[in-house]
């Protein structure tokens, strides 16, 4: 049913627009209990049921549907919601609804931001793709707090095993110049890090002019101290590790040295893991009207067309670090063979956002069956 309705009326539709309407819709049938328990019902059956994840293998399976401890935090599943579908933390119980077992809110910044000019959020169907400039558009940080307390008062509610972990992803204001990065990092992280089962630090948007610059070693060093030492401090009554866990997310566009660079720091500074990859400023991988669309229109591309050079990446940082980081892979996961394939290669999570567009609400739920699918495959052999 998704596959028409996205034909005959979401495509038809201005992608900021229908984006702001689908997100309403969910939170206004979470908001309704017999529409959240009808959903949850629904989503069970789509994703193959709890008996499923138990023949499957349990806890700790690899096969990416069952629960497993990361960064010292219980996940549900390894798969999660990527950092900009819910930019204020609005609707972490209605995302988690659809079986992700992680929801990554944000960017969020110190101060609140309108972003960029509309229009920003464009649709590159050909490739399943989506190109942005939205400038971190949020509520900023004080805001995104509250709504972080209210999720975190309906979410304690539920059972230990539906209950999905919550990262914050936090970028510098717009406004505040590269000078001033650190303590609008460090305003950010004082904020949000008590209301974060992890903390990320966003350097890797194209559409924040200069952020990426904050990349360079040299600048990301004292970044990564500041908020740091805000998280080390935070509670963390959720991880075993007793403070909250931080991941720095990175670019697929820096060169393999920077990559291998950025890997030494992290190890350098104590940091936990990174996030690989953000969208892709290359249009290499587009052809026809998409392509015509992405050269007159500035920001970053995200969706399959992001998928080599995010598992590139993904192999860069697993063969420097080791076991040493915790990485998530992000960037042209569409289907469960992606997250598994994703997961071998050595992410122990990966997130997804752009195929939730083109596959609807219960895409998460399917590529959680094809995963306890292909680990029922792996046990029989």
């Amino acid at each position: 049913m998704y596959p028409l309705l996205y034909r005959l009326l979401i495509s038809r539709t201005d992608a900021e627009a229908a984006h702001r309407v689908s997100f309403a819709a969910l939170r206004a049938l979470d908001a309704l209990a017999p529409a959240r328990w009808a959903l949850r019902a629904l989503m069970r059956c789509a994703a193959g049921g709890p008996s499923s994840a138990r023949r499957a293998g349990g806890a700790g399976s690899p096969g990416g549907a069952e629960p497993a401890e990361v960064l010292g935090l219980p996940f549900p599943n390894r798969l999660g919601l990527a950092a900009g579908f819910d930019k204020d933390g609005a609707g972490v119980r209605a995302m988690a609804l659809l079986g992700f077992g992680h929801i990554e809110v944000g960017t969020v910044t110190a101060h609140g931001q309108p972003g960029n000019e509309r229009p920003r959020l464009f649709r590159l169907p050909a490739h399943a793709g989506i190109l942005n400039r939205m400038g971190f558009n949020n509520s900023g940080a004080r805001a995104v707090a509250l709504n972080l307390r209210r999720a975190r008062a309906q979410l304690d509610r539920l059972p230990h095993h539906r209950r999905p972990v919550i990262g914050v992803n936090i970028g510098k204001t717009k406004v505040v110049p590269l000078a001033g990065a650190v303590e609008d990092y460090r305003t950010s992280a004082r904020i949000l890090a008590p209301l974060a089962d992890y903390l990320v630090i966003n350097v890797s948007s194209p559409n924040t002019p200069g952020l990426r610059e904050l990349q360079a070693v040299e600048a990301l060093r004292p970044i990564i101290a500041a908020v740091k030492e805000i998280a080390d401090r935070a509670p963390a009554p959720r991880s075993t590790l007793g403070r909250v866990p931080l991941l720095i997310k990175i670019a697929p566009d820096l060169a393999d040295d920077d990559v291998a660079a950025i890997v030494d720091l992290a190890l350098e500074t104590g940091a936990d893991g990174l996030i690989a990859t953000n969208t892709l400023l290359d249009r290499g991988g587009l052809a026809g009207r998409d392509r015509a669309l992405a050269d007159a229109e500035a920001g970053g591309i995200s969706g399959p067309a992001v998928a080599a050079r995010s598992f590139e990446v993904l192999r860069l940082i697993r063969e420097r670090a080791g076991d040493a980081l915790v990485l998530v892979s992000a960037g042209g996961v569409a289907s469960a063979a992606d997250a598994r394939g994703r997961l071998a290669a050595g992410a122990q999570l990966v997130q997804a956002y752009t195929a939730l567009i083109y596959g609807g609400p219960f895409w998460a739920a399917g590529v959680l069956r094809g995963l306890r699918g292909g680990a029922r495959l792996l046990a029989r052999h």
